[in-house]
């Protein structure tokens, strides 16, 4: 990617944000060093294990901390050197001990909902002997262990020894005389690697020995008396014998860190790339962002965009969509000054980069991008003074440069290109400027103040015009587009607003002709309608959630009356079998009492159909028998049996359930998205129901919907055994299965499918 786009675009910055979230140094270096995928698969490889990672994230939270830069480490280990120091090996020692920890951690995920996460660490091995040997030999605070060997032992053993006959001697000479008096303290000490006692300074001269050193203030010195000294002389020796066991171990330890040296890098990637991995999913909540779908054939639809360095800078963002329907590849953005058409430029660039990085985008689910391999970016404060460049020579400039690198697979961003000169010359420069790159096949986004290009914008179906949006009560930026219509630049407004004087506006004003003031009035015209339809849009969106939101509460309240129905209606069903097979009622009785049950089930599914469904459905002239419709109630397709010309009943019969309903409650199927869209296949063989149920490629809410109908209807037609299609995907679905299975007081036990019949991707139920 051109490094002047990723000044331009502000990236570094972002990657700055990036690496505040890696617990590492070496992590930290990676997030700096992100750059642009070329391969399309590799970037959509990554983005998926982005999803991974931010999904693990957020249902784990999983903690890595902080571990050592082992690259000089592992770089002196490699080289025929002396042997490595303490300091070297507790780092070793910290990364290791870290590396173990975490990994256990990710040993312990699923590998059919986070394939990519686990297979990172498929083929990670420890290095366990070199790991025991520094746990045997460092002790916490960084220290050689004395049971590193037995002949450190046995030497520190002697040593501790001479201090506690040293020790003894001193408390022996306190006693049997008037040392004390001498002394500023009655403690040892070291001075020079020996024994020795803190004498006051002035009585130096009063006991035989040796002064080895002085404080600071010259008031005491280090004075080791004869009596200590053959001690010390011992001392010495064992501490020349101590320093030849300590480069024994450190020799040994050096050797297996050269063994393990393979492994200890391999580890060592491996931890940098979780610690990066883990700082983008940490990102991604930070910026309250998700991965952007990215493809060669997809569509530029970015939902609710926000730009991330303004939102990660803490400002209150307004979100925008930027989007082209299908055979657009320019966006052409006009509208006043101060409204926003850079920072839509700069946000759509940057979003760009990001999703090309396989980094988290804060737009809504179900954006996209397609996959550009090039960007260049032209903004119109480039100038420069000391190429002698001016605003439009610096534009001709850098368009000549990446001129014949553009193609299908590039996006330019034009911010008012062609300004700095005459105005009708650099309009007709900009106009040929993109009908060159959609030649290409070039993407363009470009913000402009020219009145040709804006008619240009409204007259080429390969091109979308847009306008930023202003408040028409208040005259203040929106910060919002309004597609398929031109803005006016309104310079004497952004000027009145800015406070400029208003002797000078009012002189413009003479100035501009009357054909001028009548344009801006219809501009203003135009944004005040535009305004209103945003405003409109709103408030219609709000409304439309909130009726969805009572819809599908009602929807549930009417689930879990249905489910008390069939459960209290079973419970009785079995109830009726159980007399009937010992004998307290006949066999009619039975079947009376369980056609009154039947009875009182059609009727109560279709007294609740009413309180739910409030539009009309099919008259009764569009009904025939042996039409396939479907049940509202119910959202299930059934087939029609016959007609009651007389009640108005309609006899439909879904899956084995023959029940009358009103026609009301049908409607003709495909009329709705979760009809159109099911799977489900309740194949009729008399009066039973199809002993599979594929809920793939529905949504959780919508497959547990599906799965509830589907269990009351084999309990009713007397199954024992399902099977429970969900495929294996995330895992997901089939967690959502199989927590609604342990809760459905009709499932006797449940376990996944054999591999020779679907594996984990479905689920048998054994009933009660």
């Amino acid at each position: 990617m051109e490094s002047r786009t990723i000044k331009l675009l502000e990236f570094s910055k972002v990657l700055q944000y990036l690496s505040q979230e890696a617990v590492s140094d070496p992590g930290r270096r990676i997030c700096l060093q992100t750059a642009v995928y070329q391969d399309p698969q590799q970037l959509d490889t990554q983005i998926r294990l982005l999803q991974e990672a931010v999904s693990f994230h957020r249902e784990h939270r999983p903690s890595l901390n902080s571990f050592p830069d082992l690259d000089p480490l592992i770089a002196r280990g490699a080289r025929a050197e002396p042997d490595l120091t303490i300091e070297d090996f507790w780092s070793f020692l910290s990364f290791l001990g870290e590396l173990s920890r975490f990994f256990a951690v990710m040993e312990k995920i699923d590998p059919q909902r986070y394939p990519l996460l686990k297979g990172m660490s498929q083929d990670l091995m420890i290095p366990d002997k070199f790991l025991a040997a520094l746990k045997r030999c460092i002790g916490p605070s960084g220290e050689i262990r004395d049971e590193s060997s037995p002949d450190l032992y046995a030497v520190r053993k002697e040593i501790r020894g001479i201090r506690e006959m040293c020790a003894k001697k001193v408390n022996e000479s306190l006693t049997h005389s008037n040392i004390s008096h001498y002394l500023q303290d009655e403690y040892l000490t070291i001075s020079s690697d020996r024994y020795v006692l803190a004498l006051k300074a002035n009585f130096k001269g009063k006991l035989e020995g040796i002064i080895h050193d002085y404080s600071q203030t010259g008031e005491t010195c280090y004075f080791e008396p004869l009596f200590l000294m053959d001690l010390n002389n011992s001392l010495q020796r064992l501490r020349h014998r101590e320093k030849d066991e300590l480069h024994k171990v450190l020799t040994y330890l050096t050797g297996l860190c050269r063994e393990s040296l393979d492994l200890i890098r391999n580890s060592f990637e491996w931890l940098i790339s979780m610690d990066y991995i883990l700082a983008k999913a940490k990102f991604a909540q930070r910026l309250k962002a998700g991965p952007l779908h990215v493809s060669s054939s997809g569509r530029l639809h970015l939902k609710n965009i926000r730009h991330p360095l303004l939102a990660l800078g803490g400002f209150q963002v307004v979100p925008m969509d930027i989007k082209l329907e299908p055979g657009q590849h320019v966006l052409v953005v006009s509208g006043g000054n101060a409204g926003g058409k850079t920072v839509c430029l700069k946000t759509l660039g940057l979003a760009a980069l990001m999703a090309l990085c396989a980094l988290p985008v804060p737009a809504d689910e179900g954006s996209s991008i397609p996959f550009w391999d090039k960007i260049f970016v032209s903004m119109v404060s480039e100038q420069s003074v000391e190429e002698s460049l001016s605003t439009f020579t610096a534009q001709l400039h850098h368009f000549t440069r990446f001129w014949q690198s553009t193609d299908e697979n590039t996006l330019v961003i034009l911010d008012e290109f062609g300004v700095g000169t005459d105005p009708s010359q650099g309009a007709a420069l900009a106009q040929a400027v993109v009908d060159g790159l959609m030649q290409r096949g070039t993407w363009v986004a470009t913000a402009t103040h020219f009145p040709a290009l804006k008619a240009y914008s409204l007259s080429r179906p390969e091109v979308r015009a847009a306008s930023v949006l202003f408040d028409d009560r208040t005259g203040r930026p929106m910060y919002q587009l309004a597609y398929d219509q031109v803005g006016s630049s309104l310079a004497l407004s952004v000027a009145r607003e800015q406070g400029f004087p208003a002797e000078i506006i009012a002189g413009a004003e003479k100035y501009l002709l009357v054909e001028g003031r009548d344009q801006e009035q219809l501009f203003e015209r135009l944004n005040h309608l535009a305004a209103q339809r945003e405003k409109e849009l709103k408030r219609l969106e709000k409304k439309e959630a909130l009726l969805d939101e009572k819809y599908q509460k009602r929807q549930m309240e009417l689930v879990n009356e249905k489910n008390r129905l069939f459960s209290e209606i079973r419970k009785t069903s079995q109830e009726i079998v159980r007399k009937w097979q010992e004998q307290k009622i006949g066999r009619k009785k039975a079947l009376k009492d369980l056609a009154q049950l039947r009875k009182q089930l059609g009727s109560s599914l279709e007294d609740g159909s009413r309180s739910v469904e409030a539009n009309d459905g099919l008259t009764w002239e569009d009904i025939s028998a042996g039409a396939l419709l479907v049940y509202k109630p119910w959202n299930r397709k059934g087939l029609i049996l016959e007609k009651d010309d007389k009640k108005k009943q309609i006899k439909i019969d879904m899956g084995g359930i023959s029940i009358w309903v009103d026609p009301k409650t049908l409607e003709e199927a495909g009329t709705r998205n979760s009809i159109s869209s099911s799977k489900t296949s309740f194949e009729r063989s008399g009066p039973s129901v199809s002993m599979k149920l594929d809920l793939r490629g529905n949504f959780a809410d919508e497959a547990l919907a599906r799965l509830e109908q589907y269990i009351d209807q084999a309990v009713l037609a007397g199954q024992k055994r399902l099977e429970i299609v969900h495929g294996k995907g995330t895992g997901a679905l089939r967690a959502a299965v199989h927590k609604y299975l342990e809760s459905n007081s009709a499932v006797a036990g449940f376990s996944s499918a054999s591999e020779e019949s679907g594996g984990w991707g479905m689920t048998e139920v054994e009933l009660r």
